[in-house]
């Protein structure tokens, strides 16, 4: 999950960070390569140098990035198997960003997801509908998405702050530290409706503007706490990974730095099923049936409209 989204970073500070994120999860930032200096991206985004340090440390925080005085900053982690090509063959290990390029390949787009936010979700979708919008990929009949969230009444074990920075153990600090939990589980719930928000409009608008017929967006929120992430691409494919719980820094605000129990979103692990529809007893189709029958019944029988 992101930490500075919590900050209030502004339209220019989000901007640069999902394209960082793109770029870094579409190869064109590869491991090991380090990333324009700060003046470049600067000058290529018309942002101040002070938000591009504040992305870059966004990008640390989050674990893709290293950054040391006077040698840059160099991509350390990216997603397995990503790119914008297709992949010929089922591979077990798979990343986000090809499942949703194939699934917007389609006609007709049909994608259910159950995630902790729609984070990484939004960076992806929003890149297609751009791709759209440029006729770099086939304009769809019909765009529909399902997605299902925690639901915002729920205390998560996760985000949970362990040890605010700066400050002695003790009654002091235990006081300060039951504070910033609700303030951690705000930012969460901060970070899931922005997220939403950018997703929705991202589809809606190709609708609006007349470049897809027709586009429903549905969020629905459940009593559930989510130990994976699926992604269904209806009757096709599935990605499903848990999520890791991970410790690390947590920003609040310019102020205030926090270790926390926090699991990794952009990075997670994910684990890729192909439906054969030749065989419906294969591992593959056997999983896609069995989850799509959970999403199914979770979104009929537990799920809130948001």
């Amino acid at each position: 999950m992101s930490s500075g989204r919590g900050e209030g970073g502004g339209r220019e500070f989000n901007a640069l960070l999902e394209e960082l994120r793109v770029r870094i999860a579409d190869g064109r930032y590869a491991v090991e390569q380090l990333l324009p200096t700060q003046r470049d991206l600067a000058e290529e985004f018309g942002v101040s140098r002070d938000t591009v340090q504040r992305v870059l440390r966004e990008l640390k925080d989050e674990g893709w990035i290293e950054s040391r005085q006077g040698s840059g900053s160099r991509v350390v982690k990216s997603p397995m198997h990503s790119g914008r090509v297709p992949q010929a063959a089922p591979r077990l290990r798979a990343a986000l960003g090809p499942f949703v390029a194939r699934a917007f390949t389609q006609p007709v787009v049909q994608l259910d997801v159950f995630t902790l936010t729609s984070e990484s979700l939004d960076t992806h979708v929003r890149l297609q509908a751009e791709h759209i919008r440029t006729g770099e990929i086939a304009t769809p009949e019909r765009i529909e998405l399902r997605m299902l969230l925690p639901s915002e009444s729920l205390e998560l074990p996760y985000p949970r702050a362990l040890k605010l920075k700066g400050v002695a153990d003790g009654a002091d600090g235990a006081d300060q530290l039951g504070g910033l939990q609700e303030r951690t589980q705000q930012r969460l719930r901060d970070i899931t409706r922005l997220h939403t928000t950018s997703l929705r409009a991202a589809l809606r608008n190709l609708q609006t503007e007349g470049v897809v017929p027709s586009v429903n967006v549905e969020v629905r929120t459940v009593p559930l706490v989510p130990a994976f992430k699926l992604y269904l691409h209806r009757g096709a494919e599935a990605l499903f990974g848990p999520y890791e719980v991970v410790e690390r820094s947590i920003r609040l605000d310019e102020d205030t730095e926090i270790d926390a129990l926090d699991v990794l979103g952009l990075g997670s692990t994910l684990i890729r099923h192909v439906n054969d529809e030749g065989d419906p007893n294969s591992t593959g189709s056997v999983f896609m049936e069995s989850m799509q029958a959970w999403f199914d019944a979770c979104w009929e029988r537990l799920a809130l409209t948001s």
